[in-house]
């Protein structure tokens, strides 16, 4: 069974409002084994809100609107829904008594535009709203398929759905278990992991994949769709086992955890710690580590040494050292990580240093070094991008690099 998401609202077309209820129904939706195959977001206008409606109608077994219920005029939902349909919708007294009586308990006196949300489509059932004015709406179609029309509010939606709709959209949906899969690869380009592992996935339908890159990460997800949850589950561990195997250690995570969260697993399973050095990335590789609940259990600290001169006081790097290398430099970059070892009394120390940009020749060349016990290194790396893309790409090479190294 498959499902289609309209969130509406012109607010959620612009770049301060983000839609975070199209995340959470979908969750929803798939726990109850039902595939999203389209969201959208609609502003506020009836004609062109009619028009989503009627395709996902006719395109799909479930379609679930968010937003628009309110009493004011930008408030098209209900309108939308009855141009798409053919049909009318009336005024039921019964609902705005419900209406009253909240405002009652509020104290407030009802406006007379809230009257508009006692509308209820012809064919619909009230759903009601515990936590909000606007009930919502159920709509059985002919054909078997259903549109629920729910508030726009977080808090009204989940309690809507927790109390009323989740068990009609369960009702409709045919037994079928999802199984998934997450795979996290650093320091490898989507296109060259999509050319590795293709031609294992491409054969199969069932898991789905989908591949989605960030800078220095890339995400494989697998999703498997079956009567039964065993099956799900089998086709899903098939098809990640033949992936596991091409892609190796370049996978630091299984659980969807994130790089940073991987590493502090791994350096709390061997009892040791770690500290960082940073001149280009300014902090950067110390936030992201900290940003992991209990790091302080393995982060000994970070010292940010931008300049020359923060380099020679905190660090303890020798100016001879600085002047015959500059500090964007292998050496340097070794040193900066084990004065920072040192200092701290880590386990293991990172150190950055490069040029982020925007302007310069060498925009791009970064070091990162790399001391533990025996062991001190650094690597030179080439990257590209805006200055923010090449921060966050040396800051993910070092954690990566730690990780390989923990084992």
């Amino acid at each position: 069974m498959n499902a289609e998401i309209i969130a509406v609202g012109s607010e959620l077309l612009t770049p301060t409002k983000v839609d975070t209820n199209s995340l959470w129904l979908t969750d929803q939706l798939n726990a109850a084994g039902i595939e999203v195959v389209q969201k959208a977001i609609a502003g506020d206008d009836r004609v062109r809100l009619a028009a989503l409606i009627a395709g996902a109608v006719e395109r799909s077994d479930l379609i679930i609107l968010t937003g628009g219920l309110g009493p004011t005029e930008d408030d098209v939902t209900r309108d939308a829904v009855c141009q798409a349909l053919g049909c009318e919708q009336h005024f039921h007294q019964f609902l705005c008594d419900a209406i009253a009586e909240r405002f009652a308990r509020m104290k407030r006196a009802m406006a007379e535009n809230n009257k508009r949300q006692a509308f209820l489509i012809d064919g619909a059932e009230a759903i009601p709203n515990d936590r909000g004015t606007a009930p919502g709406q159920w709509i059985r179609l002919p054909s078997g398929k259903a549109i629920a029309l729910l508030p726009g509010p977080p808090s009204e939606l989940k309690g809507i759905w927790m109390a009323e709709i989740e068990r009609r959209v369960r009702a409709l949906a045919p037994p079928l278990a999802i199984a998934t899969a997450h795979f996290r690869v650093a320091g490898m380009g989507e296109s060259d992991l999509d050319q590795l592992i293709a031609p294992v996935y491409t054969p199969y339908t069932n898991p789905v994949t989908t591949i989605l890159a960030a800078p220095g990460d890339v995400h494989i997800h697998l999703r498997a769709r079956c009567p039964e949850a065993a099956e799900a589950q089998r086709l899903v561990d098939e098809l990640g086992t033949k992936i596991r195997e091409l892609l190796g250690d370049r996978i630091y995570s299984e659980d969807g955890a994130d790089l940073e969260t991987a590493v502090g697993r791994r350096l709390a399973a061997l009892g040791a710690t770690v500290s960082t050095a940073e001149s280009m990335t300014g902090g950067l590789l110390g936030q992201r580590i900290t940003s992991v609940p209990d790091s302080s259990t393995w982060f000994r600290g970070g010292l940010v040494t931008y300049t020359d001169e923060m380099k020679r006081t905190l660090l303890g790097i020798p100016a001879d050292l600085l002047s015959r290398h500059s500090a964007v430099s292998q050496p340097v970059a070794i040193a900066m990580a084990q004065a920072a070892r040192e200092r701290t009394g880590a386990t293991w120390a990172l150190s950055i240093t490069g040029y982020a940009g925007p302007s310069g020749d060498n925009v791009g060349l970064v070091f990162v070094g790399l001391a533990g016990p025996g062991f001190a290194d650094a690597r030179q790396l080439h990257l590209f991008g805006d200055r923010a893309r090449i921060r966050n790409v040396a800051a993910t090479l070092a954690l990566d690099w730690l990780r390989k190294k923990l084992g």
